[in-house]
């Protein structure tokens, strides 16, 4: 049987990898580029998200109107985002259109004219989007979450950029970065659907042609240091989360953090949920998350809360986190492991999800990991192993970000102690 999955190096140092589903009617095409906000300079924070917006803003040969009419006269959807170690440029359409996908994605990535119009247009845009950023205390919290586990460095700046980078970010400098980092070895083109291999591969030959040649930057290392932020703003809730560093994609920890990332606040039979919400009433919203970097990653729980239950939400979560490496039982696990592999599962039926499946496998571990890889090592965790690795992360120093009425939000201080006790 002919392995639906084929992978090509080109000279140039352009990876392609294309997945065969033939009983779909569907494509989809991405690139994927090694690159986002932990790459920046301070000087040139939100200059990765910026040069996404930038490159649907016309080439030498489409007006930004003609690159939508264009993928829309056929009825497909293209669309990028900007994350903290890739930016991602894809379309999705019916399999005859995949040439056409193929043109605009090499199109914009390679003749991109930053129109000084359009870059003041778009600059005008994004200062919107931070605006409403931070306006939304559920989003932004998260922001600053992230720049107190890691102050001072890439890792920690917002992905938006701040305001007033925006505001004097200028052409050359989104030329320089694009030219540095857009290059054929920091970027694996992925497709999925009814295709050919070969014909990719010809189409993408042709379309990428001009990526620039430069030597692949190194990607600036992550230190953790956990701590601090709090801001009182009169809102109806205080934003709390409260975090620990935990295993990155490579770790051995990686599986048992997700598992435990599941079972304590991965959905309404998890325990944050059933204790905090169901029994309690404390929240509407609560939860856990795992968020795996290429050298360490961060485990988190957020709640939304009023300013009174706060005094009772802290340390009856900080009592869920002792218990948790304590005990772990045989059935929680079970819905756990079933909860991932059914995502997992469900995933694979997704053009879409199984372009950036391959594309990203390739880039963190250097190869595609079968299913049944991965199903065995969800299947080979086991109670212990989520003890363990609880035990291990919430050992950790811990971060800390509210955001509202945080009056009853204990300090850092009292729940490192709590936590120790």
């Amino acid at each position: 049987m002919t392995d639906p999955i084929r992978q090509t190096r080109l000279p140039s140092g352009l990876t392609v990898i294309t997945e065969r589903m033939e009983h779909v009617e569907t494509v989809s095409f991405g690139a994927y580029v090694s690159a986002g906000t932990r790459n920046e300079t301070a000087e040139e924070n939100g200059v990765s998200h910026f040069l996404e917006h930038m490159a649907f803003k016309g080439t030498h040969s489409r007006s930004a109107l003609r690159i939508a009419e264009e993928i829309e006269n056929v009825g497909g959807h293209i669309n990028a985002y900007t994350a903290r170690e890739q930016t991602v440029f894809y379309v999705k359409l019916l399999r005859e259109n995949l040439n056409l996908g193929i043109d605009i994605i090499g199109d914009i990535l390679t003749h991109s004219t930053f129109d000084t119009a359009e870059l003041e247009r778009e600059r005008g845009v994004i200062l919107q989007e931070i605006g409403q950023a931070n306006d939304t205390p559920d989003d932004i919290v998260f922001d600053h979450f992230q720049e107190t586990a890691f102050p001072g460095q890439p890792m920690g700046r917002p992905t938006l950029g701040t305001e007033d980078l925006i505001r004097n970010m200028s052409r050359e400098t989104l030329m320089s970065y694009m030219a540095t980092h857009y290059t054929p070895d920091n970027m694996v083109i992925a497709a999925a659907g009814n295709l050919e291999h070969d014909a990719v591969l010809e189409q993408v030959q042709r379309h990428f042609a001009d990526l620039p040649n430069a030597t692949r930057p190194a990607m600036p290392p992550s230190r953790y240091l956990g701590g601090e932020f709090r801001e009182s703003r009169e809102l109806d809730q205080a934003h709390v989360l409260l975090g620990f560093p935990c295993a990155g994609y490579k770790g051995a920890d990686y599986y048992a953090t997700m598992l435990l990332s599941t079972l304590l606040g991965g959905g309404m039979s998890s325990r944050l949920f059933q204790e905090i919400r169901e029994k309690r009433g404390l929240v509407y919203s609560v939860y856990s998350f795992s968020a795996p970097f290429l050298d360490g990653g961060l485990f988190g729980i957020y709640a939304g809360t009023g300013e009174k239950e706060c005094a009772e939400l802290i340390p009856v979560t900080l009592e869920e986190l002792r218990k948790v490496q304590l005990n772990v039982q045989d059935d929680e696990l079970a819905r756990a492991r079933a909860q991932l592999k059914a995502s997992l599962l469900m995933s694979l039926e997704s053009t879409g999800s199984r372009c950036e499946q391959i594309a990203r496998q390739l880039q963190i571990f250097g190869r595609i990991i079968p299913t049944q890889e991965t199903v065995s090592r969800i299947e080979a965790v086991t109670t212990d192993d989520i003890r363990a690795a609880a035990a291990r992360i919430f050992a950790g120093t811990p971060t800390l970000a509210a955001l509202g009425p945080i009056g009853h939000v204990p300090s850092l201080q009292n729940i490192t102690e709590n936590l120790a006790a």
